[in-house]
């Protein structure tokens, strides 16, 4: 007998939306069809919501708590249960409160962060491990992260801890062999390096310059030099937050190829431009610090097009709980010193609902493709991401009448701003379910992935 049904509402997947109730036992969607007799179990009356699977973030930066902030990974779990996330994927990357032993080791920074996580979370949960320069011998480790349920990881081409070129493509063939996917944040240090040092040796150290020493052509060819690599590598290639129009050719050149290249960008890309830039309130412009940074306006329409015909498959958040008052520091130093990274976790379906499919640049099932299902695909978990009989019940009961204001004073992250203060959005979420719990009724996992070959 089933412990819940959902009645009245209209079910959303990926293939098409339609009226029907969803029965739920034991955390698994158990029948999915019109007028269910609930028959004891208990009964959610949803008539006029959408009930849809709930979002699955593959990008955020969510931080580990620590003696000085006890509760910061707790928050942040949330705050994603708030918004209609109901797992996310972080990474242990420098400033995310890893340990100097847990950063010198990808094996050593997940038993750290299982020990530090594990009944902190309000939602399910996993890790990609970061792949530093910094670091031994990260390659080596691979196999054995992968074994471990860890089979995506990241890398930079930018920043001091990056990954040289060579060890790069050493990286994603290693992955590929047993069975993981790398991710690449792609921008050209060697494009980009000679700016910044140009910009500070003239003095012009103010916000704005950090996008302005980043050019869409530095993403571009970064990207382009990935795809390059993984081709090379025979392997899998995800590039993450993309950003401009001219390293979304690169990635539809790769997909007409038949290559598997996989694309995500980010709802601060498809809500803002650089325009926000000129704004002269340094306190302002410092939220927008971000990498890549935001793009002009045909960019953004570009990307809305990458999502519609497929050639980019994810939205994340890139959620970065930085503070005005610690990261952030206003008044802002000279812009190499600022923290790239704002918060999202918590607005990252509401932002894509509303700037998405209730302004006619999205459908709703494709939306749903892009925050549940390509992620739970692409990532290893199958039995997240769709309204799905046998899968984890995981839902969101999405108001879509609903409008209101997005304000920092109204959010649960712990960040201290929202990049999305005073955004105006349509529809919100009415409850948010973990395996058919309200959040809060039981404990977040930590989820073992594996990938299928035949997803890739």
């Amino acid at each position: 007998m089933a412990d819940l049904v959902i009645t009245g509402a209209t079910v959303v997947t990926a293939m098409g939306s339609t009226k029907a109730d969803v029965a739920v036992t034991d955390g698994r969607i158990e029948r999915i069809g019109p007028d269910l007799d609930p028959d004891g179990a208990r009964h959610l009356d949803s008539t006029g919501l959408l009930v849809l699977p709930g979002v699955i973030d593959v990008h955020t930066h969510v931080r580990l708590e620590d003696d000085a902030h006890p509760d910061r990974f707790r928050r942040d779990s949330l705050a994603a249960a708030h918004g209609g996330t109901t797992t996310f994927l972080t990474f242990n990357n420098p400033g995310t409160g890893i340990s100097d032993e847990g950063a010198s080791s990808p094996l050593r920074g997940l038993a750290e962060f299982r020990e530090r996580t594990e009944g902190r979370s309000a939602v399910d949960y996993g890790l990609c491990s970061v792949l530093s320069g910094h670091q031994d011998d990260p390659i080596d480790e691979l196999p054995a992260l992968i074994q471990a349920g860890v089979p995506t990881f990241k890398a930079f081409m930018v920043y001091d801890f990056r990954l040289p070129d060579e060890e790069l493509e050493l990286a994603m063939r290693t992955a590929a062999r047993h069975g993981g996917m790398l991710q690449v944040h792609c921008e050209d240090p060697g494009m980009i390096d000679p700016l910044v040092a140009d910009a500070l040796r003239e003095g012009r150290t103010a916000c704005r310059f950090h996008a302005l020493t980043r050019p869409p052509q530095a993403e571009a060819a970064a990207t382009r030099k990935a795809i390059e690599m993984a081709r090379r590598a025979e392997a899998p290639l995800y590039v993450v937050h993309l950003s401009c129009a001219e390293a979304l050719a690169e990635v539809a050149d790769a997909k007409s190829r038949g290559e598997p290249v996989y694309a995500e960008t980010c709802p601060h890309y498809l809500t803002f431009t650089d325009a926000l830039y000129t704004d002269p309130d340094e306190g302002e412009v410092i939220k927008r610090v971000i990498s890549p940074p935001l793009r002009s306006q045909t960019d953004v329409d570009a990307l809305w097009i990458g999502l519609r015909d497929g050639i980019l498959d994810v939205v994340g958040s890139d959620h970065v709980p930085d503070r005005l008052d610690t990261e952030k520091r206003v008044p802002a130093p000279p812009f190499p010193e600022i923290s790239n990274g704002g918060p999202g976790i918590e607005t990252l379906l509401s932002v894509m609902y509303s700037e998405g499919v209730a302004k006619g640049r999205l459908g709703l099932e494709r939306m749903v493709e892009l925050l549940s299902g390509n992620p739970a695909r692409l990532f290893g978990l199958p039995t997240k991401g769709a309204i799905e009989v046998g899968r984890d019940a995981d839902l969101v009961l999405w108001d879509p009448s609903a409008s209101r204001t997005l304000r920092q004073e109204n959010l649960h992250h712990t960040s201290d701003f929202t990049p999305y203060e005073g955004l105006e959005v349509r529809g919100t979420p009415s409850r948010v379910l973990l395996r058919g719990r309200a959040v809060g009724e039981i404990e977040g996992r930590f989820m073992e992935r594996r990938l299928m070959r035949r997803e890739l």
